[in-house]
């Protein structure tokens, strides 16, 4: 009989290799502060897991969703201010602020999608953005209570009952980072591959089918950006909370273009392509620190080229490379004498 359990789509992984492959990559991060013994080396790593978090959410929207929400990093930084306001005024558990700052980027995700629920193409870009430079102006005009252009200073770190986490050479942080990227990775990994999920990809793909077929746009698409927001915002906080500062300059031309970069470096409509994209900027753009000015010009001549050879980004180098390796073992098994010469009886 027919197993649906044990089957995938043409192309597709089955779950249980997907799951499989990503428990031994996230194996490998579990022993790399066993290996890379220095804070910096740890900070550098903390940093990219950040970045992944952000990246592969925007991957949801804007790559499965088709959604060009470029507010995606007001989300980031509302949950940077939403954890350092919580912690600092109204002296919420650091722990709950973490949480309750993925809340607030969420009910924040959904108010933006609210004026573009029947937009399309240019007029989402131009309504995120503002939406993105409204938050930033919104903090610097209260200054009193987020500090302006100076920022907030000497906010509340996380904690872990028994252990110092200031003097552990990043060791527990490191781990914080990676337990946040796990679980933001699983959630949207089981949300795309749900019936939600695909729902959302059918709207991306022919809006109009879709619609006809009974899928509602409003609904899917507030369910697209809510679901890129919780995680970002947690990844906000720990961020506010690791660095302990919170600045505007997380809502600049900046750090959008940088994340913006991993999103499409690594191909979109993947999730773990913006991850490992994320990685490979992050720790390539420190390796360049010589450089000075020439460092972001050397990156950007990288993007470039890897994206002229596979338009899909990495993801597609990827694919391309296994596919080849696949048609190779297939060759070698056609060309063995065993496969082409008949069997005789004996």
């Amino acid at each position: 009989m027919f197993n649906r359990e044990n089957t995938a789509s043409p192309g597709r992984v089955r779950w249980q290799d997907e799951a499989a492959l990503m428990l031994l990559g996230f194996a490998v991060l579990v022993v790399l502060p066993f290996v890379v013994s220095d804070s910096y080396s740890r900070h550098i790593l903390i940093m990219a897991f950040i970045y992944a978090i952000v990246a592969s959410n925007w991957d949801l929207s804007l790559g499965y969703g088709g959604v060009f929400n470029f507010g995606h990093l007001a989300l980031f930084g509302i949950g940077v201010y939403a954890y350092g306001l919580l912690t600092k005024f109204l002296e919420l558990d650091p722990w709950l602020a973490l949480a309750a700052s993925g809340v607030v980027s969420t009910l924040a995700a959904i108010l933006v999608t609210l004026p573009i629920l029947r937009l399309k193409g240019i007029y989402i870009i131009l309504v995120t953005f503002g939406f993105a430079q409204l938050v930033m102006q919104l903090v610097l005009s209260q200054s009193d209570i987020t500090g302006g252009t100076q920022g907030m200073v000497r906010i509340e770190s996380l904690y872990i009952p028994g252990h110092n986490l200031i003097r552990d050479q990043k060791f527990g942080y490191f781990y914080i980072a990676l337990g946040i990227l796990a679980l933001s990775t699983i959630f949207l990994r089981v949300l795309v591959r749900s019936k939600i999920g695909a729902s959302i990809i059918a709207l991306r793909d022919n809006e109009e089918y879709a619609v006809s077929r009974g899928i509602s746009l409003a609904r899917q698409r507030v369910i697209t950006l809510a679901a890129s927001a919780f995680f970002t915002g947690v990844a906000g906080a720990f961020y506010a909370a690791y660095q302990r500062n919170a600045s505007v300059d997380v809502f600049g031309m900046s750090l959008s273009t940088i994340i913006l970069s991993m999103v499409l470096l690594g191909g979109t409509s993947t999730i773990y392509g913006a991850i490992v994209a994320s990685f490979v900027l992050t720790i390539f753009s420190e390796s360049m620190a010589d450089f000075g000015a020439w460092r972001p010009i050397i990156t950007a001549v990288l993007i470039i080229a890897v994206m002229l050879v596979y338009p899909s980004g990495l993801s597609g180098a990827a694919q391309t490379i296994f596919r080849s390796l696949g048609r190779l073992r297939a060759n070698e098994t056609d060309n063995r004498p065993d496969a082409t010469e008949p069997r005789t009886s004996r």
